[in-house]
């Protein structure tokens, strides 16, 4: 049985971090489902840069705008939108067959709106009606700004992604706005099932103390981040808090485990699958990633609940210099700069794709 069947039985859902308009028409999505045991699918504004600059798949509905008079971010959400619904309608069934749990794509609002919660909501809003899909999550940063936009979406009812989370504190914060928003639907007389990821981003603390720790702690450092919020998770769903709220018919928030890749060439390109099999909990991890997993990976043990002994190597780490709290501000702050960066290039992308299609006709 492939590894990554086996991590689908332990009870976590695998979800491919990656969409292309080529994966969607070559049929390789439906066989990842199929045969990989892949569940979801996020996206973010590096992904859609890579798939539009990279493949000519997207010309015809680049064209196709261009003559209704649409360009730059109208023109890439509607591609986009595209995508997703197309891929949200392979989920479907998942979606169907989870009762809701499992089967969900995730588009991004534009980035460069981060730290304005107003206008990051009216995005999410109108980003979720026009996807029309109920297996469409709609990403928001987790920064301190945009907690109150994370608090007012799940009010309104739009199933949130939150993103760009690096520390058991960012997870706690962007808890604590979901359920927020879920206790004001409870008071309101709403219902209460809206669905919800909180996203945390592992691989980019190793990347930042690489070279600046002792050997022996190299790429341990974002599992044990890992495994402090795993601790904190698991504590929240035993809440009396979270418990109530699920007696009123809420659904959990689940934590999702992003940037799952590995980077160091000298580790396993299955480091942190193996190190962050838990159930009730989504990795979103790289087609490469997904399929080094199929090919050669195993599992071994589990997470635990209360986190194991990583209060003992984060105390190393510690030891060594490293301030937690301010890397994960400063990750939270290069993650947002560098999906603005993207966005950046992925609309230049779109303008010289124009240009030339233009010129062509």
């Amino acid at each position: 049985m492939k590894a990554t069947k086996l991590l689908h039985n332990l009870g976590q859902s695998l979800w491919l971090d990656n969409i292309t308009r080529d994966l969607l028409n070559a049929g390789t999505l439906k066989r990842y489902i199929d045969e990989l045991s892949v569940t979801g699918l996020t996206s973010n504004p590096t992904i859609f840069d890579h798939a539009i600059k990279n493949s000519r798949a997207y010309d015809t509905a680049i064209r196709d705008r261009l003559t209704q008079g649409k360009s730059g971010e109208p023109l890439f959400f509607e591609l986009a939108l595209e995508d997703i619904s197309r891929a949200a309608d392979l989920f479907r069934p998942t979606f169907n067959r989870t009762n809701g749990m499992d089967g969900w794509v995730s588009l991004e609002v534009s980035p460069v709106l981060a730290y304005d919660a107003a206008s990051t909501l009216a995005a999410a809003k109108e980003l979720r009606a026009r996807a029309a899909r109920p297996n469409v999550f709609i990403k928001i940063p987790g920064t301190k700004e945009s907690l109150p936009a994370i608090e007012e979406a799940i009010f309104a009812g739009v199933p949130v992604n939150v993103t760009l989370l690096f520390s058991r504190e960012q997870y706690l914060a962007a808890a604590d706005a979901f359920m927020r928003g879920i206790e004001r639907r409870i008071a309101a007389g709403l219902n209460p099932d809206v669905g919800s990821v909180a996203s945390l981003f592992i691989s980019r603390w190793d990347g930042a103390v690489a070279g600046k720790v002792p050997a022996e702690l190299n790429n341990q450092l974002g599992i044990a981040m890992a495994n402090r919020t795993y601790k904190a998770y698991r504590e929240l769903l035993d809440s009396p808090r979270w418990q109530s709220a699920f007696n009123a018919g809420t659904r959990p928030q689940r934590l999702l485990w992003a940037s799952t890749g590995t980077k160091d060439p000298k580790a396993s390109d299955v480091l942190y699958i193996k190190a962050l099999a838990a159930p009730f909990t989504v990795n979103t991890m790289p087609e490469a990633t997904l399929l080094a997993l199929a090919d050669h990976g195993e599992l071994s043990s589990i997470m635990s609940a209360d986190g194991g002994d990583w209060e003992t190597v984060l105390a190393q780490f510690s030891e060594a210099g490293v301030k937690f709290g301010a890397l994960a501000t400063q990750l939270q702050i290069e993650g947002a700069k560098a999906f603005v960066k993207s966005w950046e290039e992925l609309l230049d992308v779109i303008a010289s794709k124009s240009e030339a299609l233009k010129r062509a006709a």
